[in-house]
């Protein structure tokens, strides 16, 4: 990524800064550092859009109200293998972690764990959750609804959330497969970052208020909307339609959560709806006991093999060679560890107001 108009924090820096954040907001240490060390991973992996980059978002929902810092995060429905746990409006950084940890103690016992979540808030960077699975030798899933940004194909009206899925298979020679995507052609915040960078966005991520495509950074703070993954009816659309309404159905529906554009929204130019038809966010996080469908060894041979065929595909160009999903992301996680996290001026500034605010040193 370019630097160029960036600070280098270092690790503890960012955890030291963001756990006091949550504290003085009101969290216990324990929950300061479990939602810090969400958007830390975030950072370090490279997703900078959902970092230390959504502290001050959290500030402003707790500043609303919106945020709930001591939930009393309780099971309200399960069997052995199912659960709907009610976050009580807290953080959905600890929410959603809290429930992954509940998916995988189900998991232990009955080979699969499923939590469906609601009255949550956004929960942050979704591999963080699944990939809680993986020193469990389980295969991970997670996934969310978010704030009402995209329409559904053939539309012009903001029903959806990009809604994000991400599945994570442990490998055992390689790293692990983190397959961690949008249900739209892009995450808000892509859009935001490039706002921050002055670039217009490509061609096929969203159309203004009257539905036509737009290159516009900051069209969504115009009335414009987010287009599914596929872009276009012609280019698939409905396929990433159909993801973020799965997303949206086990995360909203079956939680009773809020669902479709009655999703509260995390970006401060929306308002949350009047009417909800259910509580807060909805999140949905299962865990698979590998072991519960093949044998351990068996599955990792497998595995590795799979990737290691995958990986000597053929290219196109030999100086860009094929990819598995998460190589990128862990080959910035393993440099930021060791040369600095890089953070954008503009979220740096964030940062001081935060700093300013609630008298911490940065």
């Amino acid at each position: 990524m370019d630097t160029s108009n960036s600070r280098i924090f270092t690790e503890n820096q960012l955890l030291n800064f963001m756990s006091e954040v949550f504290i003085r907001m009101g969290a216990t240490q324990e929950d300061a550092y479990l939602a810090t060390d969400v958007l830390l991973e975030a950072d370090l992996r490279g997703v900078d859009s959902h970092g230390v980059a959504r502290l001050s978002g959290y500030v402003r929902l707790w500043e609303a109200g919106r945020i709930n810092m001591k939930p009393n995060i309780k099971v309200v429905r399960e069997t052995a293998a199912a659960a709907t746990v009610d976050g009580d409006g807290g953080l959905g950084l600890v929410v959603a972690a809290r429930a992954m940890s509940i998916a995988v103690k189900k998991a232990s016992a009955t080979g699969v764990g499923m939590v469906s979540v609601c009255n949550s808030n956004h929960f942050g960077v979704a591999s963080y959750h699944a990939m809680k699975a993986i020193p469990h030798h389980m295969i991970g899933m997670s996934m969310t609804n978010a704030s009402p940004l995209v329409t559904p194909t053939l539309g012009k009206e903001r029903m959806l959330g990009t809604n994000p899925h991400c599945w994570v298979f442990p490998a055992r020679e390689f790293d692990p497969v983190v397959i961690d995507i949008a249900s739209a052609a892009a995450a808000n915040g892509k859009l935001e970052i490039a706002e921050r960078l002055g670039k217009p966005l490509p061609d096929g991520w969203a159309l203004d208020a009257n539905g036509e495509p737009s290159n516009d950074p900051s069209i969504l703070k115009k009335g414009g909307s987010l287009l599914p993954l596929g872009s276009t009816y012609e280019m698939g659309s409905h396929k990433g339609y159909g993801m973020a309404a799965v997303a949206d159905i086990l995360s909203g529906v079956l939680s009773g959560g809020n669902f479709g554009p009655w999703v509260p929204p995390f970006v401060a130019f929306l308002q949350p709806p009047a009417n909800p038809v259910g509580k807060g966010i909805g999140h949905f996080l299962t865990a698979m006991r590998i072991d519960a469908f093949r044998d351990l060894d068996e599955y990792y041979t497998a595995i590795d093999g799979w990737i290691r065929r995958l990986k000597s595909t053929e290219p196109i160009d030999v100086n860009e060679p094929v990819l598995i999903h998460g190589e990128l992301e862990l080959r910035e996680y393993r440099q930021r560890k060791k040369n600095g996290i890089p953070i954008n001026d503009k979220i740096v500034a964030d940062m001081e107001i935060l700093a300013e605010k609630f008298k911490i040193s940065l």
